[in-house]
């Protein structure tokens, strides 16, 4: 039986606690991938920012996010909105998920038995 994670980012991208925590989240999906699970990470919140700087070569956490990109589900569309990185988020190739009024849907993880960690 396959383990099912999803791991929600929520946390900013501006203080070195924020980069300690979207790493630990990408090692989070990356071991439960490498274990043959299904993995899922996505960005809500202030969270929307990490996609377009994580998708840029210079970034520090660049290879690592390359390694567990094909487990990205999503960023929230509402929030990336919010946060005026909708377009940047896109263009990072992140979808934006508005499943529950305009947010990406924890019911529904849940309901498709998914652990969720948040970040």
């Amino acid at each position: 039986m396959r383990n099912k994670i999803a791991v929600i980012v929520f946390s900013d991208s501006e203080t070195h606690a924020d980069m300690a925590r979207i790493a630990n989240a990408m090692q989070i999906i990356r071991e439960f991938a490498d274990a043959g699970d299904e993995a899922r990470l996505l960005f809500d919140g202030a969270g929307v920012t990490w996609p377009p700087k994580l998708a840029k070569e210079e970034h520090p956490l660049h290879k690592l996010y390359e390694m567990i990109k094909p487990h990205v589900t999503g960023a929230c569309a509402y929030c990336s909105r919010a946060f005026k990185v909708a377009e940047a988020v896109e263009n990072s190739g992140v979808a934006l998920l508005d499943d529950f009024k305009g947010h990406p849907s924890v019911r529904g993880l849940i309901i498709d038995g998914y652990q969720v960690i948040t970040l």
